[in-house]
């Protein structure tokens, strides 16, 4: 797997998974993951073609929703438990594999130079 691909199924599950738990808990916060997904799904063309300025804004926002999963959502989820949960450590999952892919990607093109 490389970048490209861990974005795009990143993206896709921050949007699935995101409109999963709005219609679950009707929670407009919900909708947060969804937007960020819709956010990288615009950026797969440049992180595909290497765009240095796009990749960096996909790697931005993935680690601001990791953060945001793991620091503020995951606690809550662990009180309440269910489906909640899941759908979180999904999430914090995806995101965690596309940042290490990033960070890869990263270092590979700065020993290429």
């Amino acid at each position: 797997m490389n970048a490209t691909k861990a974005n795009l199924i990143n993206s896709i599950s921050l949007i699935i998974i995101g409109l999963w738990g709005y219609f679950d808990v009707l929670s407009p916060t919900a909708l947060i993951p969804v937007s960020i997904g819709v956010f990288l799904i615009f950026c797969y063309s440049g992180v595909k073609n290497q765009n240095k300025i796009i990749s960096h804004i996909a790697v931005l926002l993935t680690l601001l929703i990791l953060i945001a999963l793991i620091g503020m959502r995951l606690p809550k989820s662990i009180d309440k438990g269910g489906f909640g949960l899941i759908r979180v450590i999904i999430m914090i999952v995806t995101s965690t594999l596309s940042m290490i892919f990033f960070i890869k990607s990263f270092i590979a093109a700065r020993k290429n130079k």
